[in-house]
């Protein structure tokens, strides 16, 4: 995620934009994934205490419109769908103060690996195949299934009944819940359809944009639903409407999550898990945007 931003970094005057939005404050602290424990809390703070292990709600709002009211914080129209660690400074500090309502307790047991994962790389995902409406019984064909949010999607597909078919060439991912493994990415609908019997995907999920749009969009099956929450290689696609209603495919878009997913998360952490790569120190994290950090990885 980090280094996808970086990549879609420019700049205007002393302004920095990264994924179109403006950067702020300049110098600037960033850190969309945050968790930690409670230093202090302010005079009428009363969810919250010192010492409490708390994970941070990623999403700017102020609870008063018509989405926040509906529980879609995430599509806040006052707040213009902002990102703690965008327009504000984030979590790449030994403290960062947060307003009560994004910080959420979480058990003493929970792993920080998994604590710092659900904020973003959990709950995208959960919002992702919940606005998919995904069912029992059902093909999930998940792209990018080792990747951060694809691990977390793969665990939420076998929770919810699915059959899931996970694109990836790391086999570690059948621990995770996949069924089925598609390592030939250029035969991804073909595979797709062997392993359905011509019936095809109920449900993809790509969050990978144009590289596999053409692969992914052939996967889905008649009165399916493809649903994404991310554009890593690209944006623009070509779509034939035409095969679009012919099938009856639901096209979804998904963003974050919201304040009510984060304490279904909570409710069921005990049943997930993070594959970590590699940790870095709070001194260290400038090294997480340096593409040598990422050129050899373990197993």
């Amino acid at each position: 995620m980090l280094a996808y931003f970086l990549s879609q970094q420019s700049f205007l005057g002393n302004s920095i934009i990264i994924d179109g939005k403006i950067i702020k404050p300049l110098p600037h602290i960033p850190g969309a994934e945050t968790s930690g424990v409670v230093e202090e809390v302010g005079l009428h703070v009363t969810s919250l205490k010192r010492g409490d292990r708390v994970i941070v709600y990623p999403k700017v709002f102020d609870g008063t419109c018509d989405m926040c009211l509906n529980q879609c914080e995430m599509l806040c129209r006052n707040a213009g769908r902002e990102d703690v660690g965008v327009i504000t400074n984030g979590g790449f500090a030994q403290y960062m103060a947060v307003p009560e309502k994004n910080a959420f307790k979480i058990p003493d047991e929970m792993q920080w690996e998994l604590a710092a994962s659900l904020p973003v790389t959990t709950l995208t995902p959960y919002h992702a195949l919940k606005e998919a409406a995904l069912k029992i019984n059902e093909f999930l064909v998940i792209f990018g299934a080792s990747g951060n949010t694809g691990m977390m999607a793969t665990q939420f597909g076998k929770k919810m009944g699915a059959k899931v078919i996970a694109v990836s060439k790391d086999n570690w991912i059948k621990d995770f819940g996949a069924n089925y493994i598609i390592s030939e990415y250029d035969r991804v609908a073909e595979k797709v359809n062997e392993l359905t019997q011509g019936k095809m995907a109920d449900v993809v999920l790509n969050s990978l944009g144009v590289q596999t749009w053409e692969n992914s969009f052939a996967s889905v099956g008649l009165n399916g639903r493809w649903v994404t929450f991310g554009g890593l290689t690209g944006a623009d696609v070509k779509l034939n409407i035409q095969s679009l209603y012919s099938k009856q495919v639901k096209l979804i878009g998904s963003t974050g999550g919201t304040r009510k997913e984060i304490t279904e998360l909570i409710d069921m952490s005990k049943e997930l898990k993070a594959r970590v790569w590699k940790k870095f120190t709070l001194d260290e994290a400038y090294l997480c945007f340096q593409p040598s950090s990422y050129t050899s990885k373990s197993p």
